[in-house]
């Protein structure tokens, strides 16, 4: 699996584009159309992942659903547990806190976590704009599990989850 970052938007939203072969998936595309269809320019695009429906993760979805006439698939339209679309085998974890329908999409494969505004480098997701405290410790508590394993936020740069478990201020005080 190849993976491009694009970063759109006034708040820099890392908008993914997972390809294999020529398939492609879209992951948050948060705003600049123009950016990411560019990157998607020849590829057969299957569908278009939402971590969660914050509006600087969605942006630009109305504009790739409508040229490329492809399916969203949010916390909604996949079930918890392992899911195919095409090439791209992956798990579904629901996280709810930030938001109550924030998921995370893990490719063991490769050891990547695609995580929107769940986890960031040293923080987590803000809890008071449509999310709960005591879900977003739940889903923190559920995530440590997980080992060896890349993770891709919604914004800023990419980190693992086992550097987080040991600096990450937030998780370490909810798995202790």
């Amino acid at each position: 699996m190849d993976l491009k970052i694009i970063k759109v938007g006034e708040l820099q939203t890392n908008c993914y584009i997972l390809k294999s072969g020529n398939d492609a998936l879209v992951i948050d595309p948060g705003d600049e159309f123009y950016k990411i269809d560019r990157e998607l320019t020849g590829l057969n695009v299957l569908g278009v992942i939402i971590t969660h429906h914050h509006f600087d993760h969605v942006g630009a979805l109305d504009d790739i659903v409508n040229k490329y006439n492809v399916k969203v698939y949010d916390r909604y339209s996949m079930k918890e547990g392992n899911n195919i679309i095409g090439p791209f085998s992956f798990e579904v974890i629901y996280v709810p806190g930030h938001t109550l329908d924030s998921v995370c999409i893990y490719f063991e494969k490769e050891d990547a976590m695609f995580v929107g505004d769940f986890i960031f480098k040293g923080s987590i997701g803000r809890t008071d704009i449509g999310g709960d405290d005591k879900l977003m410790r739940e889903s923190l508590k559920k995530i440590c599990k997980y080992k060896n394993v890349t993770i891709y936020p919604g914004h800023g740069d990419k980190t693992t989850l086992d550097y987080e478990k040991e600096h990450n201020y937030y998780i370490n005080n909810i798995i202790k």
